[in-house]
């Protein structure tokens, strides 16, 4: 299996390195507000069905095509599962539901 990351082949690259995560993060970001709003948890986090967990497939290998498309860049899967959950912690599309079940 030949390495693709172009983390692991060039290293010592870290402004593009930041920059491919920086143009990915922004990338989720973008295609969240293509979504209704989605609920964190109440679901059983281990259902592949689960809306985010079908989400969060799906944008992975988009921004992934993406990235690969637009940088000639092709990210190691750390780099995407960041960028994700970065962009997941600043978005105002996922709604959190409170510890005794109501959602807030």
């Amino acid at each position: 299996m030949a390495i693709r990351y172009t983390l692991w082949l060039d290293p010592d690259d870290k402004v593009r390195h930041r920059a491919a995560e920086a143009s990915l993060e922004a990338f989720f970001l973008e295609r969240f507000a293509d979504y209704p709003h989605i609920r964190l948890f109440g679901a059983d986090p281990y259902d592949y069905d689960a809306p985010f967990n079908r989400l969060y497939d799906v944008l992975i290998a988009r921004g992934a095509e993406f990235i690969e498309r637009e940088q000639a860049y092709v990210p190691a899967p750390e780099q995407l599962n960041r960028a994700f959950f970065r962009a997941v912690g600043r978005s105002t599309k996922f709604v959190r539901d409170n510890p005794d079940g109501d959602p807030s």
